[in-house]
């Protein structure tokens, strides 16, 4: 397991709020006709037409290849749908925003816990994570004006509620009751701001980069990219439970930087996902970067 620094000082992490940067626009407002009509024509391709009508498949893919001129497309954007462990993210971002307060200790044995819940997707580890975090804190912290990461207006988007293991929910959702749930638009969001540098700060982004780096577990968008191009290097986490499928990525390969969510409910979502993410690969690879776009910067 690769290690890396843990000297990082107090000052680094609260440099700045996370989304004041005016460099880079709105995701929501970076949406992209080439990349949509590509993505839309992929799923068909797939045979997944269906459930993409039925939302019971929806995803998001964002070429980043430059940060500062997204390219955004996505189907069921804003479909809330119950996530598994993808929402193990947002544990890890309430971590390193205690972190930052001085309420946690970046020590040793934090590390080897964030990396077990993220890379091995540890249920225990991701349990003793949310408890020192604590769940009226993250949800807190997801809801608030810096992140909303979950938006009722949009909604909803990442929500952690209950730990990952067995024992009542502390909060469901409010809107769909979902215990660990996400849509494809706020996990892409997720991905996007820690790109950019404006997930507590830009060095704490990095660290959580890093950490999502490696990972564990060949399945699903790890084993797609895999056969598609074995140096690609892939920074994620994914989700399982009976019929609910999820990955998510940042992706990096051949000069191009994307981020990849797809969310399913079905006892072939697995294998949907590791087609999907070949798709989607073609879909940047093949859609152009216009020359010219006008977005609207935050």
């Amino acid at each position: 397991m690769r290690r890396f620094c843990l000297a990082l000082t107090m000052s680094v992490f609260l440099t700045g709020p996370a989304l004041a940067d005016p460099g880079f626009p709105l995701l929501r407002n970076a949406q992209d006709s080439l990349l949509q009509g590509g993505l839309e024509k992929a799923i068909a391709r797939l045979g997944l037409t269906r459930a993409i009508k039925g939302k019971t498949l929806a995803m998001a893919l964002v070429d980043i290849t430059d940060t500062a001129r997204p390219r955004y497309a996505a189907l069921n954007g804003d479909e809330m749908i119950y996530a598994a462990s993808l929402p193990k993210i947002a544990i890890l971002l309430g971590a390193f925003q205690r972190i930052a307060e001085g309420t946690l200790a970046y020590d040793q044995a934090t590390q080897n816990t964030l990396i077990k819940m993220i890379r091995n997707s540890s249920n225990q580890a991701a349990s003793r994570m949310l408890a020192l975090v604590g769940m009226p804190y993250l949800a807190q912290l997801l809801q608030s004006a810096r992140y909303h990461l979950y938006d009722p207006q949009r909604n909803g988007g990442l929500w952690v509620g209950r730990p990952y293991g067995k024992g009542p929910a502390w909060k469901r959702d409010p809107l769909h009751n979902l215990s660990h749930g996400a849509t494809a638009f706020q996990v892409a969001r997720f991905y996007y701001l820690l790109e950019t540098g404006r997930l507590v700060s830009r060095d704490a982004s990095s660290q959580m980069k890093t950490i999502l780096g490696e990972p564990a577990i060949k399945h699903k968008f790890v084993k797609g990219m895999a056969q598609l191009d074995p140096d690609a290097r892939i920074y994620r986490k994914s989700g399982t439970w009976r019929a609910w499928h999820s990955d998510s990525a940042i992706i990096e390969r051949d000069q191009h930087r994307y981020i990849a969510v797809a969310l399913a409910e079905s006892p072939q979502g697995g294998e949907w996902l590791t087609r999907i993410i070949s798709a989607m690969d073609d879909v940047v690879f093949s859609a152009p970067q216009p020359a010219v776009r006008d977005v609207v910067l935050r």
